[in-house]
């Protein structure tokens, strides 16, 4: 019998792709063939098995997450030791003092100035005796003159264990000079005091309160926008409580597998801040489909598996390259970053399960009750339950978007310029990892003490330190050895400062010598400095003391440094790791050598303008009142490998899930124009929404005290903003329009490359015809429309 054509497939009628009589999408390289039954997708049938098994589903989830956090929280952090998480000599010097077991305690220091000269001398003696009063410090020496002998600087220890978190002892000291500072108030005499313990004691405080700032801000905020997406609670919970759950399983997994791979506390923030991302995402995205799905005239059962085997799909292939693209990070040399990749790793991967598991058996035991708490005027689009239809989605994206489609190559050009306009700061990235005292924010008591200190006593505050380990410390040599670096130093005033100190440890065969560089502690005087210890007075004066050559300088800008040169090595094989991975997980997803090459270009055009914002900002000052901070003239080390990490693995959300539903139209018979418009048209909610509760997260942490807290809050949160408008609404399609049918090209040698259904896969015993305009809101394969029985009993 002779059929008709099919028609048209209308829009939102998706399911009609995967019908074995679907027209093939044009240049689509490997069109399926005609009478094959497609196989159902690992999504859909992660989604078919949740649906009919539900209850196993909810509480073999709830199980999980208790057993993870009670196991993880028995086992608790083991945190990594201070030579692990240093890099080259400085790890090598702090290693020996690990080693013999020496434990340094916590240095402070206490200047006291005066207008006139020798004016401080009798003040000084009282900060003495009531600070050794206290009877919490040790080893107070005698009052270093200034150079023009209007201050003097006292130098003691903190008595106890280095690693206490007892806050009592630095407490009372604190009290101590500040009842001096107090009697003298009126005199013109000025105490400023800073060292390692008032400093972490103010680092402890400030974390805590930053933190829990973080967690119980970052959370209403993303609750508050997903209420606005979705107009009702129900349903914007539940993409928190996906997010959240999954953070609580990571994070005692995490702690489980610290024994093995010791993790840094910070990690915890991290593992939070992409939990949140990701975990909300996903979501986000699935149920977004879903929804739409039944607004479109879908009964119950229908949009659940579309959403399974079309935004699952998606969640799992983003899943995938987010988490080889963190395994990037085990490439970099460093335990910090190895650790964010172990934590990163862990709640993607179990935020990516629950969204293809937990969530389908959710809203199939929930049905329309995912709507409720309506809040009234919001949640979008409605059903035209008249009809069966749904309103036109994405009216404000398509009329956004028809311009670009209709002169692609004026936006594609504009966008991109203003893209390298944003990134061209980054040419003249600094790097250092910021001392504590420009961590914290202008106009802090110790920051401004810190300073004070510095600009007196250069390089008081933070002396570079250097460790010997000689076979023989008492010997002639050794003794001669540590006398002539100390005449060396002492000489050369242009590059070290005054109050070289060392201490001899003869049962241990170690020595430790304090020097102070010349500059501020982090500028190019500083940096020549740090270079003529180690490659010219260190090898001439003590390596030939040294036992095997074990000579090594530390210290605050020691570590910078080195940390700084093991960032430059590794972030080189990070990158092309990334980016060669990348590359061939969008080449396998989409059979696509264009669209896989246009992925990684417009990831790298997003981490490059992250990179340039952060540079104006925090390194030039430009805007930086904007954003509620100040230019502290160099961007913290590690910050520029987590940020590309992070943005392409969080850009790549977005482009699956955008690229997918175009290559699900294209599938459908759309022509390539029409696929870009319908793709880009259906998901502009989805994408906004998830960027805008991004955007708000990272802004939280741009709010925070610490500066590394607001350099990554600002770099990811303008990065995100702009991937998801510039990048996602404009280059994105203006490219694919450039390319045209080249978008679908693929070389022939690749053609063995596995197909990945884009759409839904037809049940077995499906019919082949195309439903007709007269089907909009019918269910697949010529069921009837279930627009007036929506109880969660059909789903049973």
């Amino acid at each position: 019998m002779h059929r008709p054509p099919a028609p048209s497939v209308p829009h939102g009628a998706e399911e009609a792709s995967a019908l074995p009589g679907s027209p093939p999408g044009r240049g689509s390289g490997n069109p399926p063939g005609r009478g094959r039954t497609p196989r159902q997708g690992l999504a859909a049938r992660l989604g078919g098995w949740s649906t009919r098994h539900r209850r196993t589903a909810v509480f073999g989830w709830l199980l999980f997450v208790v057993l993870a956090t009670v196991l993880g929280g028995m086992a608790g952090l083991t945190e990594p030791a201070d030579s692990e998480q240093s890099v080259r000599d400085s790890a090598r010097a702090t290693a020996i003092l690990e080693e013999a077991s020496i434990d340094e305690p916590p240095a402070e220091s206490v200047m006291v100035t005066s207008a006139g000269k020798g004016g401080w001398r009798a003040t000084a003696e009282e900060v003495t005796r009531a600070v050794e009063k206290t009877g919490r410090v040790k080893n107070v020496q005698e009052p270093l003159p200034s150079r023009d002998n209007r201050a003097g600087l006292i130098g003691f220890e903190m008595r106890g264990d280095p690693d206490s978190t007892d806050e009592k002892p630095i407490d009372e000291v604190i009290e101590a000079v500040g009842e001096v500072r107090k009697a003298h108030s009126g005199d013109g005499i000025e105490i400023h005091q800073y060292g390692e313990a008032s400093a972490k004691k103010w680092l402890n405080q400030i974390l805590g309160d930053d933190f829990a700032k973080a967690e119980w801000t970052a959370v209403p905020l993303a609750l508050g926008i997903l209420l606005v997406a979705f107009g009702a609670l129900v349903a914007a919970l539940l993409p928190v409580a996906l997010a959240l759950t999954a953070f609580l399983a990571a994070n005692g997994i995490l702690a489980l597998t610290s024994g093995l791979l010791h993790i840094d506390e910070t990690t915890n923030s991290v593992m939070l801040l992409m939990g949140l991302a990701v975990g909300v995402d996903y979501c986000l995205f699935y149920l977004r489909r879903e929804r739409d799905e039944r607004a479109a005239g879908r009964d119950a059962e229908t949009a659940l598996r579309i959403a399974a085997a079309t935004s699952g799909r998606a969640v799992l292939v983003s899943g995938v390259t987010v988490m080889v693209a963190m395994a990037g990070m085990f490439l970099s040399g460093l335990l910090l970053f190895k650790g964010f990749a172990v934590a990163t790793i862990l709640v993607v991967f179990i935020a990516m399960l629950g969204s293809v598991t937990i969530l389908p058996a959710l809203l199939s035991w929930l049905g329309d009750r995912v709507d409720k708490g309506k809040v009234p005027f919001l949640g979008g689009r409605r059903r035209d339950r008249s009809a069966g239809r749904r309103k036109p989605a994405g009216r404000i994206s398509g009329a956004l978007l028809r311009p670009v489609l209709a002169a692609p190559g004026l936006f594609a050009a504009v966008a991109a310029v203003v893209m390298l306009a944003l990134a061209a700061p980054a040419l003249g990235m600094k790097t250092e990892q910021l001392p504590l005292d420009k961590q914290m924010p202008k106009g802090a008591e110790l920051r401004v003490n810190a300073e004070k200190i510095s600009e007196t006593f250069p390089g008081g505050p933070a002396p570079a330190r250097v460790v010997l380990k000689a076979d023989d410390i008492r010997s002639d040599e050794a003794r001669a050895a540590l006398a002539d670096f100390g005449r060396t130093v002492r000489q050369d005033t242009e590059h070290f400062g005054r109050g070289v100190k060392t201490a001899v440890h003869a049962e241990k065969n170690v020595a430790v010598i304090d020097v102070p560089l010349a500059g501020n502690g982090t500028d190019d005087t500083s940096l020549a400095a740090l270079d003529t210890l180690r490659h010219t007075v260190v090898p001439d004066t003590l390596a030939p003391a040294a036992a095997d050559g074990q000579v090594y300088v530390a210290g605050e800008l020691a570590g910078s440094q080195d940390f700084n040169d093991q960032l430059e090595e590794g972030i080189v094989p990070v990158l092309v790791f990334i980016t060669v991975v990348t590359f061939l997980l969008m080449l396998v997803c989409f059979r696509s050598a264009p669209i896989a090459l246009a992925s990684i270009v417009l990831n790298l055009l997003s981490v490059g303008a992250a990179y340039g914002v952060m540079t104006a900002v925090f390194q030039h000052g430009w805007g930086a009142s904007l954003f509620g901070t100040e230019a502290v003239g160099a961007i913290e080390s590690w910050m520029p490998l987590f940020v590309l990490v992070v943005l392409f693995g969080l850009s790549m959300d977005y482009h699956v899930f955008v690229v997918s539903r175009i290559r699900e139209a294209k599938d459908r018979g759309m022509s390539t124009r029409e696929a870009i418009r319908d793709g880009i048209r259906a998901t502009a909610s989805a994408v906004t929404g998830a960027a805008l509760i991004m955007v708000a997260v990272f802004a939280v942490f741009a709010t925070l005290s610490m500066q590394d807290m607001k350099q990554m809050g600002v770099g990811l949160s303008v990065a995100v903003f702009l991937d998801a408008t510039v990048v996602r609404m404009v280059l994105l399609p203006a490219v694919m329009m450039l390319l045209g049918e080249r978008n679908w090209y693929l070389p022939r040698w690749l053609r063995w490359l596995p197909r990945m259904e884009h759409g839904e896969a037809a049940p077995a015993g499906a019919g082949h015809s195309v439903p007709g305009p007269g089907d909009w809101g019918a269910g697949p394969y010529g069921q009837p429309p279930q627009v007036n029985d929506r109880s969660p009993e059909r789903v049973r």
